[in-house]
């Protein structure tokens, strides 16, 4: 009887060290959950550019990468070719022109001294304005020929992550050819499929929380966007939900649920960390005024923001739960005795 007694003590100066929060009623959210999935706002497909082999291959799928780190190699020489080859025409086309321009001197000189006709001089001009053009067009050439060539050295156009590596090493590479599908983590929303007849109530109220059941998170949305399109198959609208601070474990195609605020009423709530889940039982450690904690079943209403949950049954306001169930928990266990 002693140990027991021991053993109840020992109980009522733990649970009272747990964190304890009032079972009470409060001005909510009244919500409307809609299934979501999350996208990036920045994502895009790295194609190649050129045609060629892919030599090398820099980073894998889900690397973070920064703006214009090379990722990948495509084989340069083809390309180096073609730079070398342009760079022989506007050598020549510059030598044509030079040819031009003295030819055309001289026969200015010679028309002076009454040696020439005009039309000979007039032919002299055209030829050096023809080179001129040539030398340009070949300068053009060469320039693009840089141009192409700097497209096999394969850069990220901004930071984030590789989703996606779409080759190997020793494939052909093609212009239009994916080689790398990346996403900004940074800067995330998710896109929600809601009914006509809520529409009218989310635009009114504009405020939402979106919830990733799979990371276990609630993130704050900035803003939300209604398409001005309905799919008239499902008679719904698109809505598409802006995220403040996107978590890592957030990614492209996770699923959500987007809680858009209805309305306003008076609920009784407890915090959602008092909240504990075994398999298909749901109930939050009560906390008496012995200080000890018992597990208690309940039954929940929706969600009222990422802090608060309603409780439709199991608690009685003013009673107190644990906010930290699982030291609560251990303290009710180490309370039964093993024996009588």
């Amino acid at each position: 009887m002693a140990g027991i007694a021991l053993a109840a003590v020992a109980l009522g100066a733990s649970a009272q060290s747990t964190r304890v929060a009032p079972v009470e009623y409060r001005e909510v959210d009244t919500t409307y959950s809609a299934e979501a999935v999350v996208e990036a706002v920045r994502q895009s497909t790295i194609s190649a550019q050129v045609m060629g082999r892919v030599v090398e291959l820099r980073v894998d799928a889900g690397d973070r990468v920064k703006a214009g780190q090379v990722i990948a190699r495509i084989d340069a020489r083809e390309a180096a070719q073609m730079v070398a080859g342009s760079e022989a025409q506007v050598a020549q086309a510059s030598a044509d022109l030079e040819n031009a321009r003295l030819n055309l001197e001289r026969s200015r000189r010679l028309l002076e001294q009454k040696f020439v006709s005009q039309s000979a001089v007039d032919h002299a001009e055209s030829e050096f304005k023809a080179a001129q053009a040539r030398l340009r067009v070949a300068q053009a050439g060469a320039g693009q020929a840089a141009v192409t060539r700097g497209y096999t050295t394969v850069v990220a156009p901004f930071s984030g992550v590789i989703s996606q590596r779409h080759v190997e090493v020793g494939e052909m590479a093609a212009p239009g050819k994916p080689l790398f599908t990346a996403f900004d983590p940074a800067d995330m929303r998710v896109i929600a499929e809601v009914p006509q007849s809520r529409v009218a109530d989310i635009k009114s109220n504009a405020r939402a929380m979106v919830e990733v059941p799979s990371a276990d998170v609630w993130v704050k949305v900035v803003s939300m966007t209604v398409l001005p399109a309905a799919d008239p198959r499902t008679h719904s609208t698109r809505v598409r939900l802006y995220l403040e601070d996107a978590s890592r474990s957030i990614y492209p195609g996770v699923y959500a649920r987007a809680h858009f605020a209805v309305g306003r009423a008076r609920k009784l709530v407890v915090p959602a960390e008092a909240v504990v889940r075994r398999s298909e039982v749901v109930g939050v450690y009560v906390i008496d005024a012995k200080g000890n904690a018992q597990f208690r079943q309940v039954r929940l209403g929706e969600p009222a923001g990422d802090r608060y949950i309603e409780v439709l049954a199991g608690v009685s306001p003013s009673e107190k739960v644990s906010l930290e169930p699982v030291k609560a928990g251990i303290a009710s266990r180490t309370s039964k005795p093993s024996g009588s």
